[in-house]
């Protein structure tokens, strides 16, 4: 099983576009989802370390897409949350841009993980990400995260309801995902294992 060296975890660099993006050689799997939905928790859980990525109560605050070097095996880009309300129409469509222009050129993008809250449908940006997604035919695994925050049953429901409005074509796999109780995390890393 593929442990990671948490001594060995950086930033390389915040990027808006393209001549930005890092040279290197490593795979890079990209994470995506809508603000709030809980990506810094769930970078932290998987990297087991606290404070890695920060955790902020005010959602939309990433704007650039962040390139970690996990130990030297991996990149790992932090794709800024989309769907913020308090974004204006610009500021909004600058965002997506970004977002695009990353999926559609990055060389070594092996597959994306797109995060969506469990307690609820998929929302229309959610949707569009997974059309997106389908369209370009990027691999991509869908972690379901707050699974603590409902019951058994709920998420039983609720994942029915996700796996009939999204198209799954591309999806490697659908992980309900729990940073409170480390639900699951192995199972993350074992498609990160898949790669290496």
């Amino acid at each position: 099983m593929f442990k990671f060296n948490i001594n060995n975890l950086d930033l390389i660099i915040s990027a808006v576009s393209k001549k930005q993006y890092p040279v290197h050689s490593m795979p890079e799997i990209a994470m995506c989802g809508r603000s709030n939905v809980g990506k810094s928790s769930f970078i932290n859980t998987i990297l087991n370390r606290k404070n890695f990525a920060r955790v902020s109560s005010k959602p939309g605050k990433t704007r650039t897409l962040n390139f970690f070097n996990v130990d030297n095996k991996f990149v790992l880009v932090d794709v800024p949350g989309y769907g913020y309300a308090k974004l204006s129409k610009n500021e909004k469509e600058k965002l997506y841009d970004m977002i695009v222009e990353y999926f559609v050129n990055s060389k070594n993008l092996k597959f994306v993980l797109h995060l969506i809250d469990s307690r609820h449908k998929p929302s229309e940006d959610d949707i569009m990400m997974n059309e997106f997604l389908n369209y370009y035919d990027i691999p991509f695994i869908v972690i379901l995260t707050k699974t603590d925050k409902i019951s058994r049953n709920e998420l039983t429901k609720n994942e029915k309801i996700i796996k009939n409005t999204l198209d799954l074509t591309n999806c490697k796999q659908l992980i309900p995902f729990s940073s409170v109780k480390k639900l699951n995390v192995e199972k993350v890393l074992n498609e990160f294992n898949e790669i290496l």
